[in-house]
């Protein structure tokens, strides 16, 4: 009775994690000495949330579905990766305190556009599911009502 409710809560879970790494990236788009590595300071690296479906593979959700069985148990969040493949920019600012021999900073590789487009895509699936979860919360209401 409650599964629906329980998948329909780890996806906001994991939504609301989304949201946090969205703002971790955009409070550190600025931020040149995030990490210390062999002596040097490195700046900050973009950060994802990596989800997957709890339990089966797409395929066995698709095998279930067909044998009318019930299908899926939500979404976990099974890591949180930096993105090393998108180059940091270096910006020219001779009078920054981290810049190189020839003035140039190496500035973190957030895009605050790409990652306003990330938080209004989470915003959205986050109030989709609390959508979901007060139309449950609704049927099993109705549901209690009609026993009376």
């Amino acid at each position: 009775m409650f599964n629906g409710m329980n998948i329909t809560a780890s996806a906001l879970t994991a939504q609301r994690l989304r949201m946090d790494v969205v703002s971790s990236n955009m409070a550190n788009a600025e931020s040149t000495r995030a990490k210390l590595v062999d002596g040097e300071w490195q700046p900050y690296q973009r950060k994802s949330v990596v989800l997957q479906p709890k339990g089966n593979s797409f395929s066995s959700f698709l095998q279930m579905a067909a044998n009318r069985q019930e299908a899926g148990s939500g979404v976990k969040v099974t890591k949180i990766v930096e993105d090393t493949e998108t180059p940091n920019k270096l910006i020219y600012d001779p009078e920054h305190p981290d810049a190189n021999e020839e003035g140039y900073v190496n500035m973190p590789n957030v895009d605050p556009l790409r990652e306003m487009v990330d938080l209004m895509s989470t915003t959205r699936s986050y109030e989709a599911n609390v959508t979901v979860f007060n139309a449950s919360k609704a049927m099993m209401t109705k549901a209690l009502e009609i026993g009376k």
